[in-house]
């Protein structure tokens, strides 16, 4: 009775907010990321946004009807992240539109690079005279190393500068403001000292160039690096058939077949699809048969027969024969597209662990300019003349290595390593978990799982295979009835009924070629049991002897010591009675999963409470349990009080992070209340839409997968963010001079920058090792 209002606050609120999808380009660091946030929060009915660095989209949440998709990206692009709109066309689309975005990045990449390398290549050769190499003396005149400097920040550095100084402008600073910085002050300090020679300055043209080659390697290499964390959702994607060939109904015979792109495809529609194409939509065979490789979406690798009126799915293999489909959905609408929905958002959700390093870059940029003029005012008014030996042993002036030592603090520091860590991890895990079956929704789902104390298993689909079976009638009347008659009342009673129960007395009616008897008066009690007048008669009641008694009818002893004995065998039983006379006994089983026992036993080992609850009668589950070996059980629980169970379980276990494990509409208001939830193969649409993690294969073993990929790829996260941050703590004191009074260790830009692009470096890679991941490591 609570779950009502909320239901309908939530749909009301559903029908107030919309979705949107942006591209957004220009993205460097987790600065970066916290500015477009920042920009699409701040606009006039947003109500939440989430960016991800790595994939390059950001999804808004905003109050319909007060937004305008189109000025929202217009505002990023203005505030210098090119941005556009997803449409509904473009979606479809999507891949190949990434695709040519991140090749013409990595052009530009490469070529920034390739001029970076031969400007520092013409650098080096400069300094050869030292080896005595005289002819190519005129490559050591100082004007000619300013001539390399200035190309090196106006050609591979111009993006680097104009970007960096659009974040300044935006008052949005981001690494590349960081870098801008940090080379034109050094070209600055170069020039002032070639131009006045007499002040007696060092002349560092060197540095930029230098500087800049090695932010570019590092750039080219972090994203091949991130483009490989990033092969799951681009092999989902060409999964995805471009074309599909429709034909007409009055001419499929005669007709070849027209190409037209997937998407465009229209329900009920007909496509024929040959022997090794993929199928395009999802559909219903209605001509021919075949073999379908269905290992895309189950796993299993051995293809699965097909005749008319067999489902398929788009992006599984036809192996068998030409067929014909008709189209049930298309486009967004199918399966696959929504599998990779799902896994496009999750990987756009962050984990709470993140909270910290948004924060940290939230202000990262001014943090660090403002250590690198804190570290040049110290060294230039206090540091010199505390320590005036290292000027000589340096053979520097106080104002040019108070300029050195600051800029070191600027490129050295690595705002990108942060905005890394999380998404990356995310990217590969959440990859690594669609290639085997589970759909996980993102980063806030990996904390959950991290520290699981309990999981609640549903009974029937779950644990057992959701296929009940009639397996007794027991005849309380055979003097007037037969078994036959009996099941035709029942099954006449529940033929609009879409219960468990009701499906399995209908498909053994329809077996034994039964025919329905006219009905009357039908009232549904659900989950309990159902009243109506039957082929005249009336007063006929079926269902569970708990709701019998709430209407009066009372069982005798020896019929309930039977019932007690089949439930006890793990048997289902529901009654038929007119007006107080009972007719019959209907006993139903369901077989265990093959999986069942050993996915228990090893969820125990894992230290985790496993618990089962049911609708099914108490016996029934007790039988259950007690094969499966749990020791807490709740049978008898109606559907609107699974959510209040849960509720009363944490409330009972308040430390306790609590799972639970379902596939159907009754599953969903517990899965709700849960901590972490998940969802069963053809679970209903409320149920994967609550869930945390959903099942794609039709294997229970696949929860330990899930719990276990889950902890693996948050405790990547975690070992990326403590390299991220112990990265900046240890390196930036460093290159502020720190060692430089005791050790006399002092860093050159160059190899600061060098140092930062290594940092980003190991954490994509780091987070490229859960490809190697396994269910069987710990």
């Amino acid at each position: 009775m609570i779950t009502v209002p909320q239901t309908k606050t939530s749909e009301e609120k559903a029908k107030s907010l919309d979705t949107l999808t942006l591209d957004v380009q220009g993205m460097k660091c987790a600065g970066c990321v916290k500015a477009v946030e920042r920009q699409i929060n701040q606009y006039p009915g947003v109500i939440s946004s989430t960016v991800n660095l790595i994939t390059a989209v950001a999804l808004v949440e905003y109050k319909t009807g007060k937004v305008k998709p189109e000025n929202l990206a217009q505002k990023l692009t203005l505030g210098g992240f090119p941005s556009e709109v997803r449409t509904l066309a473009q979606e479809q689309d999507w891949q190949k539109i990434k695709e040519t975005q991140q090749q013409a990045e990595e052009k530009l990449q490469i070529y920034q690079l390739a001029s970076a390398v031969i400007l520092l290549i013409f650098s080096t050769i400069g300094h050869l005279h030292h080896l005595g190499i005289h002819y190519l003396h005129p490559l050591t005149n100082i004007w000619f190393h300013w001539a390399l400097a200035t190309l090196a920040l106006l050609i591979p550095g111009r993006e680097i500068l104009l970007n960096g100084w659009q974040g300044l402008w935006h008052r949005q600073p981001n690494m590349n403001s960081l870098i801008g910085i940090g080379t034109v002050s050094a070209y600055l300090a170069s020039c002032v000292a070639l131009v006045f020679p007499n002040l007696g300055w060092e002349c560092f043209f060197d540095e930029p160039v230098m500087l800049l080659g090695f932010i570019f390697l590092g750039r080219v290499l972090e994203s091949r690096a991130r483009n490989k964390a990033s092969e799951a959702l681009s092999g989902l994607l060409s999964l995805r058939p471009p074309w599909a060939r429709i034909i007409g109904k009055e001419r499929e015979n005669q007709d070849d077949g027209l190409k037209i792109p997937s998407n465009q495809v229209k329900p009920q529609e007909w496509v024929r699809v040959l022997e090794g194409e993929k199928f395009p939509v999802d559909g219903k065979i209605i001509r021919g048969e075949t073999s379908v490789d269905e290992s895309m979406l189950t796993g299993e690798s051995i293809p699965v027969f097909k005749s008319e009126g067999d489902l398929v799915s788009a992006g599984t293999i036809n192996v068998g024969g030409v067929v014909v489909v008709e189209t049930t959905q298309s486009g967004l609408k199918t399966v696959l597209s929504q599998i990779i929905s799902m896994v496009e958002e999750a990987q756009t959700r962050k984990a709470p662990v993140q909270k910290l390093a948004d924060t940290v870059s939230g202000y990262f940029a001014y943090g660090i300019m403002t250590i690198a003029l804190i570290t040049f005012i110290f060294w230039y008014s206090w540091g010199t003349r505390v320590w005036s030996n290292i000027l000589w042993e340096l053979d520097s002036s106080a104002l040019i290595l108070s300029l050195k030592l600051a800029i070191d603090v600027l490129v050295i520091a690595c705002p990108c390593a942060l905005g890394l860590a999380t998404p990356t991890a995310i990217l590969v895990g959440t990859g690594v978990g669609a290639g085997q079956g589970l759909l996980i929704k993102g980063g806030d789902v990996l904390e959950q799982a991290q520290n699981l104390d309990m999981i609640v298993f549903d009974k029937t689909g779950t644990l057992t295979e959701g296929n009940l079976q009639l397996t007794e009638i027991v005849n309380f009347n055979q003097d007037d009835f037969s078994d036959s008659q009996l099941l035709q009342i029942a099954a006449s009673l529940e033929i609009n009924s879409n219960h468990p129960l009701a499906q399995a007395l209908l498909r053994t009616a329809k077996s034994q070629q039964l025919e329905f008897l006219s009905t009357e008066n039908i009232c549904n009690y659900p989950s309990r049991g159902i009243r109506g007048d039957v082929d005249g008669n009336k007063n006929y009641y079926c269902g569970s002897e708990s709701w019998l008694e709430e209407k009066g009818i009372v069982l005798d002893t020896k019929i309930k010591e039977h019932s007690t004995q089949l439930q006890t065998q793990g048997n289902t039983v529901i009654y038929l009675v007119q007006d107080d006379q009972p007719l019959a006994l209907f006993a139903f089983a369901d077989k265990l999963r093959p999986q069942a026992q050993t996915t228990i036993n090893r969820l125990q080992e894992m230290g985790l409470n496993v618990v089962l609850l049911s609708g099914d009668q108490e016996n029934v589950v007790r039988a259950i349990a007690s094969k499966l070996s749990i020791n807490t059980y709740y049978g008898g629980v109606l559907p609107q009080e699974k959510g209040e169970l849960i509720r009363q379980l944490k409330q009972e276990y308040p430390e306790q992070v609590i799972a639970m494990v379902g596939d159907g509409v009754n599953d969903a208001p517990a899965m709700g209340e849960a901590d972490f939830a998940i969802a069963m193969p053809q679970g209903s649409e409320i149920a994967v839409k609550t869930a945390s993690v959903v099942l794609t294969r039709n294997k229970l073993s696949d929860i330990i997968t899930a719990i276990k990929l889950s902890r693996q790829t948050l405790n990547k996260i975690k070992q990326n963010l403590f390299w991220a941050l112990s990265y900046n703590l240890i390196t930036i004191p460093i290159a502020a001079g720190i060692l430089l009074p005791q050790y006399h260790i002092l860093l050159n830009p160059a190899t600061a920058g060098g140092f930062m692009a290594l940092s980003s470096i190991i954490v994509v890679t780091n987070s490229l090792q859960l490809k190697k991941w396994t269910v069987d490591d710990k």
